[in-house]
């Protein structure tokens, strides 16, 4: 299953385009990493000097092997110095998808038919 890891930033004062400036010096560091589907920036529309990075995987155990190579860290550091210390990185595993036409994939629990 897809996974979604999920980390708070804040623009420091005086440096409003801070975060999305190493959001992209990271993000083109990171094309090409196997296992990285993507990943987004967003930001807080009450509070514009607020956001997340959401960056999807293809599975727990690719994040989990490029967050243990020693790449990671120097080249994700950047970003580090804008953490929300009001936020904790989370990690969420997808469960269930729609799309415009409906379910995106087979339920794991699909409907079994059982007898009466």
């Amino acid at each position: 299953m897809k996974v979604r890891v999920m980390i708070w930033a804040v623009a420091p004062e005086g440096r409003p385009g801070a975060v999305e400036e190493t959001y992209h010096q990271i993000s083109e560091a990171l094309v090409g990493t196997p296992g990285l589907l993507g990943n987004h920036l967003m930001r807080s529309i009450h509070d514009p000097s607020r956001f997340v990075v959401v960056s999807e995987w293809t599975n727990m155990s690719d994040f989990v092997a490029w967050e243990q190579d020693a790449r990671h860290k120097p080249t994700t550091s950047p970003l580090r110095s804008f953490h929300d210390p009001e936020r904790r990185p989370v990690i969420y595993e997808e469960v269930a998808a729609y799309g415009e036409a409906g379910p995106l994939h087979e339920r794991a629990d699909s409907l079994k038919e059982t007898a009466p």
